[in-house]
């Protein structure tokens, strides 16, 4: 296993989450973040001494709020920080990488401004079960020519060259996390029982935006 996986008994029971709409983290992905927000500078500084993981978790659509701030989807993804700088003006640039999906158990009171959660890693725990495990089986060739139209239609450049050496895990993995998909995409992409399903679902994804309206760009953290 990874230096940077911890253990199924030594993930954190009680974790800061970061939520931020269209922002997804996956197990094995890696996520650039630019922290610039007091709260969550905070939020980071405490993770860097305890660990150095925080949950990424999206904000639930139309879901009415709670005292603590809009309502939060029901699974997320913990990440630890693997690279970080602080830039001259005070912002953390920091990569965070997944290690394992969690399902919210409760959110429990705030700390310096950021918010916290109960985790329940049990339903997810296959995630860390990363050594020997065989390549999901993906249709490389369905997934690249989607990806080619989907490019095509949005008109985003792409290293080619990059793409066909990723090995399948990852570009699927990657792609999941990097195109701009509509926020309940993500999550369904993030909710994907197992890279198989989520493989597919990534194909028809891509056809579907290859037809269709842009879709929103990112939002802030809540």
């Amino acid at each position: 296993m990874p230096a940077f996986h911890p253990g199924f008994e030594a993930l954190p029971a009680e974790i800061p989450v970061f939520p931020l709409p269209g922002a997804l983290l996956l197990p094995e992905g890696r996520l650039p973040l630019n922290i610039f927000e007091p709260r969550y500078l905070a939020m980071v500084t405490d993770a860097l001494g305890a660990g150095r993981m925080f949950g990424m978790i999206q904000p639930l659509p139309d879901a009415p709020p709670g005292p603590t701030g809009p309502a939060l989807c029901p699974v997320g993804c913990l990440g630890r920080i693997s690279s970080f700088a602080e830039t001259e003006d005070g912002r953390f640039l920091i990569t965070l990488t997944g290690v394992i999906r969690y399902t919210l158990a409760g959110e429990l009171a705030m700390r310096r401004g950021y918010r916290r959660v109960r985790a329940d890693y049990a339903p997810w725990r296959a995630d860390l079960d990363i050594e020997g495990r065989p390549p999901p089986p993906v249709d490389r060739a369905a997934l690249l020519e989607a990806l080619r139209a989907y490019f095509r239609a949005r008109g985003i450049d792409a290293n080619w060259e990059a793409i066909e050496r990723t090995a399948d895990a990852m570009l699927v993995t990657t792609l999941s996390m990097v195109c701009p998909f509509d926020p309940r995409e993500k999550q369904a992409l993030l909710e994907a029982p197992d890279a198989c399903a989520r493989a597919r679902m990534l194909i028809a994804l891509l056809r579907i935006g290859a037809h269709g309206p842009a879709s929103a760009p990112r939002g802030r953290p809540i």
